[in-house]
């Protein structure tokens, strides 16, 4: 997906990201900085994506969640930090793989399937974009 189909801003991820979700089968949709990996904006349940989320403390610096948050949307938003980072290492993975085989080639789509959910993963020059689908029996 290039700059032009996303259009330009905030709105026009929004709109692409509100679009998607609505898709039959879709339980979630990330939008990731390219560069950072750090989330964006999100759709649907994202930190319930992985089976069991590790607990984890924020970094130094990362920034903190509030007192008032129960302990359930503390692990929602790590589950959803913790599949971020995932995702972005599997993309940066996979970047580096097809730049050993060609210097010259980049990736388009990422497609990840398995017995459970379906990955979509689109890398854009400023974001990268994901769509998580249910998989039919």
């Amino acid at each position: 997906m290039s700059d032009t189909a996303l259009g330009a801003g905030p709105d026009a991820l929004d709109e692409t990201l509100g679009r998607l979700s609505k898709k039959p089968g879709v339980r979630a949709t990330i939008a990731l900085d390219r560069a950072s990996g750090a989330i964006l904006k999100t759709t649907g349940q994202v930190g319930s994506i992985r089976a069991t989320p590790v607990p984890v403390s924020p970094a130094p610096g990362a920034g903190s969640f509030s007192d008032e948050a129960n302990g359930e949307d503390l692990n929602r938003d790590q589950g959803a930090e913790q599949l971020a980072a995932m995702i972005w290492n599997f993309v940066s993975n996979a970047g580096s793989f097809v730049q050993e085989l060609d210097t010259e080639d980049e990736v388009k789509l990422l497609r990840l399937r398995t017995k459970k959910q379906e990955f979509v993963i689109v890398p854009d020059t400023k974001y990268l974009l994901v769509v998580v689908h249910d998989t039919s029996a």
